[in-house]
C-alpha cells in the first residue's frame, strides 16, 4: 500500500487532528498504520517507552492507532531556545543546540535521519501517515522541507490537502497551493479536506462543486468544527479551549509564562468540570484563587526573571494558600538556580527562586528522559515521564509540605486517584472523574465524526491502487 501524507493550506489548519481521526479509523478497521512527522517545532514532548523524546502530537496520533509511542514517529524534534536558536532532538536523543543557520546546513544528516525512520515503519506496518508541516509551498524554503516535499516526494506517499475554511479565504488557500504545487506531489493527491465548518452544509455545496469543476480535485468531505480538548500544542490552542464547568469546587491559577511548555499537563486540568482554570499571562491579584499551578517552562532562568518584571515573583511568594510546581515550575519554587554552562540561558549564571523549597537547581548535562512507574507524595504509585536537566539535591523527585507541592514527573495529574486526593485536601467536596475515559471518547468521538464526513473508501481505494 501507498502512504498518505497528510498536508495543509497553512499552520492550524487542522493536519494533526486529522491525521490523528485516520489513524484511529484505519486501525478500527484493522490496518496497522504508523504515525509520522518528519519534523516538528514543539516545546510540548513526551516520553516513549525507549526513553526516547518525541512530539505530544505523535505520541496522541500512536494513541489514537492503537500503537505504542516510538522515537521514529518523529525523527526531528525542535524546542525553542531563544534567541532564534533551537534544541535539536534526533531520534527522541539531544543532537545540538542550534542556530537556525546551523541547522539548515546539517539538511543532508537530517534527511538521512528522517529517511531511515520512515524505511523502518514502513516494513513494520501497514502504511504510513505522516503529517506534514505548515504549507508544502513555502517556496523560499522547499529545499529544507523536511516534513513536507522531503517525505512526499522521497516516498512517493498519496497525499490529502486540509484547508481551514474558519480562518476565511478557503478558495484562494485551495487554488493558490494548488498552483504552486510539486508536480509530483500534485498528481499523488487524493483531494481536498475542508476542516472547520460551521453551520449547515448544505450551503457550501456550491463551494464543493466549485473546488472539485474549476480547481480540478476532488472534495473528500467537509468536516464540522469540533474542538479536542486533549494535547494542546501551544499557546494558540490553550486559547481555543473551551472549558466545559460545572458546580465549580476550585479556582486554580495557572501562570502562563512566555516559556510554558508540556501543555497536556493542562489537558485533564482544564478538562475538569469542577476546576475553574484561568491563564494568568499578566499581572493579577492572585488572592482570589484557591491554588497556583506553575507549569513546565523551556526557559525556566528567563521566565523567573519575566515572573519577576511581572509583579507575579512577589505575588506568588506571599501566596498563602496551595502552589503547586510541574518540573520547570518545581525549580522555579527552589532558593537559586545555576547553569554552570549555560544550558538553561543564553549565558551561565546564577538564578533567584521563589525560595518556598529549601534546596537549590543545578543544570547539567545529560538531559533526564525516562518514562515509567513512580512513588510519588508518599502513597501513590503514578505513571508519568521526566525531561529536564535541572537536578535538585534534596528532593530530586518531588516534594510536599504544608502548602507547597511539586515534582520533575509529568502526567501527576492524570492519575484519578492522586487528583482526587490533592484536591479534595483543598475542597472536600471535590468529586473528580475518570480521565482515562474521557481521552478515549475525545479521539474516538472526533474519528467517529470524520469518518462520518469523509470518503474514506476513496482514501483507502486510493491508498491501495497500483
Amino acid at each position: 500500500m501507498h502512504s498518505l501524507a497528510i498536508l495543509g493550506t497553512s499552520s492550524d489548519a487542522g493536519k494533526t487532528s486529522v491525521a490523528m481521526a485516520l489513524c484511529r479509523i484505519f486501525a478500527d478497521r484493522g490496518f496497522r498504520v504508523a504515525p509520522f512527522k518528519a519534523q516538528n517545532v514543539s516545546n510540548n514532548s513526551a516520553v516513549t517507552q525507549e526513553g526516547r523524546e518525541i512530539s505530544r502530537a505523535q505520541c496522541l496520533q500512536a494513541e489514537a492507532a492503537r500503537v505504542a509511542p516510538s522515537h521514529l514517529f518523529n525523527p526531528v524534534l525542535l524546542k525553542s531556545h531563544g534567541n532564534s536558536s533551537v534544541q535539536v532532538i534526533v531520534n527522541g536523543q539531544v543532537y545540538l543546540n542550534q542556530s537556525i543557520v546551523e541547522y539548515y546546513g546539517d539538511m543532508s544528516y537530517l534527511q538521512q535521519q528522517v529517511q531511515q525512520a520512515f524505511i523502518t515503519l514502513q516494513q513494520a506496518y501497514d502504511f504510513v501517515i505522516a503529517e506534514g508541516a505548515g504549507s508544502p509551498v513555502e517556496l523560499n524554503l522547499l529545499e529544507q522541507d523536511l516534513a513536507n516535499t522531503y517525505i512526499a516526494k522521497t516516498f512517493n506517499t498519496k497525499n490529502i490537502l486540509v484547508a481551514d475554511i474558519e480562518r476565511g479565504g478557503v478558495f484562494a488557500s485551495i487554488y493558490g497551493t494548488l498552483e504552486l504545487m510539486d508536480s509530483q506531489i500534485r498528481r499523488n493527491l487524493i483531494g481536498v479536506i475542508v476542516n472547520k465548518f460551521r453551520g449547515d452544509r448544505q450551503f457550501f455545496a456550491d463551494g464543493e462543486k466549485i473546488i472539485s469543476s474549476r480547481f480540478g480535485v476532488p472534495v473528500l468531505g467537509v468536516l464540522p468544527f469540533q474542538p479536542l480538548n486533549i494535547d494542546m500544542e501551544d499557546s494558540q490552542s490553550l486559547a481555543n479551549y473551551q472549558q466545559r464547568l460545572s458546580n465549580v469546587k476550585i479556582r486554580m491559577a495557572v501562570i502562563a509564562y512566555p516559556g510554558l511548555s508540556n501543555y497536556n499537563d493542562l489537558d485533564v486540568l482544564m478538562a475538569d468540570s469542577e476546576l475553574h482554570v484561568e491563564l494568568i499571562r499578566i499581572f493579577q491579584p492572585l488572592d482570589s484563587f484557591d491554588m497556583v499551578l506553575l507549569p513546565g517552562s523551556k526557559t525556566v532562568i528567563r521566565d523567573l526573571q519575566w515572573l519577576k518584571n511581572q509583579g507575579l515573583f512577589t505575588a506568588i511568594q506571599e501566596f498563602t494558600k496551595p502552589i503547586f510546581g510541574l518540573c520547570g515550575g518545581y525549580q522555579m519554587l527552589c532558593q537559586s538556580l545555576h547553569d554552570p554552562d549555560a544550558l538553561e540561558h543564553e549565558i551561565a549564571g546564577v538564578a533567584q527562586g521563589l525560595g518556598l523549597i529549601d534546596d537549590s537547581v543545578i543544570y547539567q548535562n545529560p538531559k533526564i528522559v525516562k518514562s515509567g512507574q513512580y512513588s510519588l507524595f508518599s502513597e501513590h504509585s503514578i505513571r508519568g515521564y521526566e525531561i529536564h536537566c535541572g537536578r535538585m539535591e534534596k528532593f530530586p523527585l518531588y516534594y510536599l509540605h504544608g502548602a507547597i507541592a511539586g515534582t520533575h514527573v509529568h502526567g501527576v495529574f492524570d492519575d484519578d486517584n492522586f487528583r482526587a486526593d490533592y484536591f479534595r485536601a483543598i475542597n472536600p467536596g471535590y468529586q473528580g472523574y475518570a480521565y482515562t475515559q474521557y481521552r478515549n471518547a475525545e479521539i474516538q468521538g472526533f474519528a467517529d465524526m470524520v469518518a462520518e464526513n469523509l470518503d474514506i473508501a476513496g482514501i483507502l481505494r486510493a491508498l491501495q491502487a497500483g
